[in-house]
């Protein structure tokens, strides 16, 4: 064989492997879009994140992107998308909370989690006026 023909079947066989991964990371349903799209879904989020977790207050991205939710004992814990998972993190009186018309910015004040901006749409301003008011 000339060394064209076998660059030729080189760059096939990488072609041909990766279109075989790409379909069985499909298949397995890998990667996906993962949103929430319920107060069910947030709430099983929550109980996964804070094991005993139970929101009497659900508040969840008009984007599905995140979501505020506040337990019977006035805890306010904050979801957002970490890859194809969620993460959340309890909020205190050290968050940093910014009301923008319909969109909440949300800082734990840990960098590594970041600030969580939320379109909650009229309820922003509900949301906002809770924040405030948190204890440690």
């Amino acid at each position: 064989m000339t060394p064209a023909i076998v660059e030729i079947l080189k760059l096939a066989g990488s072609v041909a492997a990766i279109l075989f991964l790409a379909w069985f990371a499909r298949k397995l349903g890998l990667g996906g879009d993962v949103r929430i799209s319920s107060e069910e879904q947030a709430r099983a989020i929550a109980d996964e994140i804070i094991c005993g977790f139970d929101p009497v207050d659900i508040a969840i991205d008009r984007a599905g992107i995140g979501a505020l939710m506040r337990d019977a004992q006035g805890r306010h814990l904050l979801v957002r998308r970490h890859g194809a998972h969620f993460a959340g993190r309890l909020l205190d009186n050290h968050s940093e909370t910014r009301l923008d018309q319909n969109f909440l910015t949300v800082g734990t004040g840990e960098p590594t989690f970041g600030r969580v901006t939320l379109n909650l749409g009229k309820e922003a301003q509900y949301w906002a006026s809770g924040l405030r008011h948190l204890r440690t």
